[in-house]
């Protein structure tokens, strides 16, 4: 059987066919797109089978949005994805949509040892139990794994969107001036790559400087606040990642707490992989368990960074291939 498997993002989407013969999967094409060079996920999988010779059977994508039966408003991106339509106009059996997330956490259980960075080596001996999945991005996703008669499943959530809880002055200052442009401000206000210009932003002006603009770097203006915050002489940048790096840590903090990973936590997503040198500096971890009575359950989860970019594609595939 034939998969075809997307991963549907703000900024990209990846496809990939997949072949499930021989009892395993093994992936035979992949192509990426700039999701806002498209007006629907339907355009994206017209160019990609026209230009392949793996006629699919059944399709999954997992898509930044919460999913609502067969249809799903994407997050940030004018997207509505019909499961119907796909299914009709591409003549597959069957369309499976799942959140972005959930699709991440399907593939967690493929990962090798050497896709892994860990932060928290952590302390489980019996090697089971819940585990979290946090991923920022254009946006900040969220998934949950429970432990099911030795296996995890996977199951989506929005926690990205809940609110913002500041614990310092400084973390105040932030929520206020955010506040300001958007009124609520949810954890991914802050924890995603607009969110690290959100950040970068609010130091510059707390610093008494006039401009809103980030520094000149490659790529996008999030990339180009990490180029600059490698540079020993661009101070605020470097601020700005350090801040963000203990934001990202002690949400996954709370997202571990509410769901008792003691199974493990695994980061994701685009950014992580960019910053891993700013993760394992220690300020991921130690907002991760700053959690005042919890800091001892906290101290003993396993933290792990995911390495591989590809792994929401992989887990879409999986959740095909295992129904």
């Amino acid at each position: 059987m034939k998969i075809l498997a997307g991963d549907i993002g703000g900024t990209t989407t990846k496809l990939a066919v997949f072949d499930s013969g021989g009892g395993r999967l093994r992936e035979l094409r992949g192509q990426e797109y700039p999701s806002n060079a498209y007006a629907g996920l339907d355009e994206v999988v017209a160019e990609f089978l026209a230009d392949t010779e793996c006629p699919c059977e059944r399709a999954c994508f997992g898509i930044a949005g919460p999913v609502e039966g067969r249809r799903v408003k994407v997050t940030n991106l004018p997207w509505v994805v019909d499961a119907d339509r796909l299914e009709q106009q591409f003549a597959f059996d069957r369309v499976t949509l799942i959140n972005d997330l959930e699709a991440v956490a399907w593939g967690v259980s493929g990962l090798a040892p050497d896709e892994l960075m860990t932060l928290n080596a952590g302390s489980n001996p019996d090697g089971g139990g819940n585990a979290a999945l946090i991923s920022a991005g254009t946006g900040l996703g969220e998934a949950g794994l429970y432990w099911d008669a030795g296996r995890l499943r996977p199951f989506a959530c929005e926690g990205g969107h809940a609110s913002f809880s500041p614990t310092t002055d400084e973390e105040w200052a932030l929520r206020t001036s955010l506040a300001r442009e958007h009124g609520h401000v949810s954890w991914e206000r802050v924890v995603s790559g607009p969110g690290l210009v959100a950040i970068h932003d609010f130091l510059v002006e707390r610093a008494g400087g006039s401009s809103r603009e980030p520094p000149q770097g490659p790529g996008d203006p999030a990339a180009a606040i990490v180029a600059a915050a490698a540079d020993e002489g661009s101070g605020l940048a470097r601020d700005a990642v350090q801040l963000f790096a203990r934001l990202y840590g002690a949400e996954a903090g709370n997202l571990a707490l509410k769901i008792m990973a003691v199974g493990g936590v695994y980061v994701a997503g685009g950014i992580a992989p960019k910053i891993i040198d700013w993760l394992d500096q220690g300020g991921f971890v130690a907002g991760f368990v700053d959690k005042g009575r919890m800091k001892p359950l906290l101290e003993a989860m396993p933290v792990h960074v995911v390495l591989d970019e590809r792994i929401a594609l992989k887990g879409a595939a999986r959740r095909e291939f295992d129904d």
